[in-house]
């Protein structure tokens, strides 16, 4: 029962950094830290045993450190930093990897995505006002969560973490 409620939340939570950064642009800092600490309180239902969640913490501080490069000089917003190394941490080794890489190639399609609509976006029937406010207006930022999320919803199937919720 717990570990469902767990696997729903991360899930929930995904979806939530989502809908924040399609509509501004930004994931609010308590999205990552409920996961954080949903993750804190779901480890001892994981069977991770110390190794395990030693190796989950290390994951998601090693995807915080490489992140924080990459927003050190403006590349990626911090919000999408502490939404992937969180993501991370539920994920845990070795599916933290695979999680990354999808996500960073989801990230590739959103903006090739993003490229081509915002090439046809004035053939819309919308004000360049509302436009404006969207991520189809050139300049605008690409909201990156969608990509996380995506990552994160199309590894979970087989991560190790699904294999000890559904079992």
């Amino acid at each position: 029962m717990i570990s469902n409620i767990a696997l729903l939340g991360f899930a929930f939570l995904m979806l939530c950094a989502v809908w924040y950064d399609v509509r501004s642009f930004t994931i609010p800092n308590w999205v990552p830290g409920v996961l954080i600490a949903g993750w804190v309180l779901a480890a001892p239902f994981l069977g991770l045993g110390w190794a395990g969640a030693g190796m989950s913490l290390l994951a998601g501080v090693i995807v915080l450190g490489l992140g924080m490069a990459l927003w050190a000089p403006g590349w990626v917003g911090g919000g999408d930093v502490k939404l992937l190394a969180a993501g991370a941490l539920w994920f845990g080794w070795p599916d933290a990897l695979s999680f990354v890489l999808i996500a960073v190639a989801a990230g590739g399609v959103l903006a090739v995505i993003l490229l081509i609509l915002r090439h046809v976006a004035h053939l819309l029937p919308i004000s360049s006002d509302r436009l404006g406010a969207t991520a189809l207006a050139q300049g605008a930022p690409v909201p990156y969560a969608i990509a996380i999320a995506a990552g994160a919803l199309l590894v979970l199937p087989q991560a190790q973490m699904f294999a000890v919720y559904t079992g």
